[in-house]
């Protein structure tokens, strides 16, 4: 999400909207958390009034996320503000089906009040509307840079690089990835594994598979880094158990790589019909077979990257999508001209790096 808002910050978005961007998580101690919402809301209200916003933009994920997001709205529609409510969170559906009665009439309601959802595809509309028929729903995707040309996409002369990205452990499917690599055929290939989370356990599989020479495992890197590991890699591979629109996969399909990612979530609609493969996240033997597959088939590997490129062209680039939230933003409003606006964004909490206010 970091990369997200750092992207937006540089579009005419920004500027013509007046967006004044707010924090309200950051991560600690519950009483870092707390305090750290009870700021960012007091910020939130005085400037409501001192400005008087002309739409309020709201980014959630699901549980205390969708808590503390939820008391804002209802603040802000109360008086009288459109408020677009940006649902991120990979596990929102989970995450209602195991709250209580009362608590799920609260979040249908909240999901009514807002003037628009926003959703990342087509699957998560679908079951936004299953939970509330009533509310307006709106497909706009995560978005990120394009890169000018497709990165080494007819490269076929070295060995192969594979890169995983994000938090290690077993939701991403870590743990698989690494039992199915021991069982790869291609001793020249490489597989780097990026991200906090649970790194000590999957170094010790490593030495537990003797996979040393292989696979490197360097913890969290910062996004020049993350960007440098992307620019020199052949096949992003993330065989999560559930993602929303993971930012790791379209930072990768907008430099041309092959993609290889779990099919739960929203991955299909992202890279289904020829611009990655698709395995389940509990199945080694089949992770296994997608890793040969892009290893042995060098043509393969550069359709699916051509493809990727060609798909984040045309959905996911950031020249598109920062338009598609104009349009919105003028259709909640009301006014197709509006001139030198002032529009909210309360971020969720993975962009909790980015603890601004930015005001274009």
């Amino acid at each position: 999400m970091t990369t997200y808002l750092q992207a937006m910050q540089k579009t005419p978005l920004w500027s013509e909207w007046n967006v004044r961007h707010v924090a309200t998580h950051r991560e600690g101690s519950k009483f870092t958390k707390l305090a750290a919402f009870v700021g960012g809301s007091v910020l939130f209200l005085v400037e409501m009034i001192r400005f008087r916003p002309t739409v309020v933009h709201l980014h959630t994920s699901a549980r205390a996320s969708f808590g503390r997001k939820a008391i804002l709205l209802w603040c802000s529609s109360l008086s009288g503000l459109p408020t677009v409510l940006h649902i991120h969170g990979s596990d929102f559906m989970e995450y209602f089906a195991e709250s209580s009665a009362l608590t799920q009439v609260l979040i249908r309601a909240t999901l009514c009040r807002a003037s628009a959802v926003v959703a990342l595809g087509s699957i998560w509309a679908r079951r936004l509307e299953r939970i509330a028929p009533g509310a307006r729903i709106v497909e706009i995707p995560n978005a990120v840079p394009l890169a000018a040309s497709p990165a080494r996409l007819s490269s076929t002369d070295r060995p192969i690089r594979f890169v995983f990205l994000g938090r290690i452990g077993e939701r991403k499917g870590a743990f698989e990835l690494l039992r199915a690599w021991a069982c790869l055929d291609a001793p020249t290939a490489t597989l780097t594994m990026a991200g906090d989370g649970d790194v000590q356990q999957a170094r010790s599989l490593v030495r537990e598979l003797h996979l040393e020479s292989s696979v490197d495992l360097p913890g969290w890197l910062s996004p020049a880094a993350v960007g440098d590991l992307l620019d020199n890699a052949d096949v992003l591979v993330l065989p999560s158990r559930r993602e929303g629109q993971p930012m790791a996969v379209l930072e990768a399909m907008a430099r041309g790589l092959c993609v290889i990612a779990g099919e739960g979530g929203g991955l299909p609609e992202m890279i289904g019909g020829g611009c990655g493969l698709l395995v389940t996240s509990d199945d080694v033997d089949g992770i296994t077979t997608a890793l040969q597959r892009v290893v042995d088939d060098a043509a393969l590997r550069i359709s699916c990257g051509k493809a990727a490129y060609e798909r984040a062209r045309q959905r996911y680039d950031i020249d598109v999508v920062w338009r598609r939230l104009d349009g919105l933003y003028r259709e909640v409003t009301g006014n197709p001209r509006s001139r030198n606006p002032l529009t909210w964004q309360m971020q969720w909490p993975p962009a909790a790096a980015e603890e601004r206010v930015a005001q274009g």
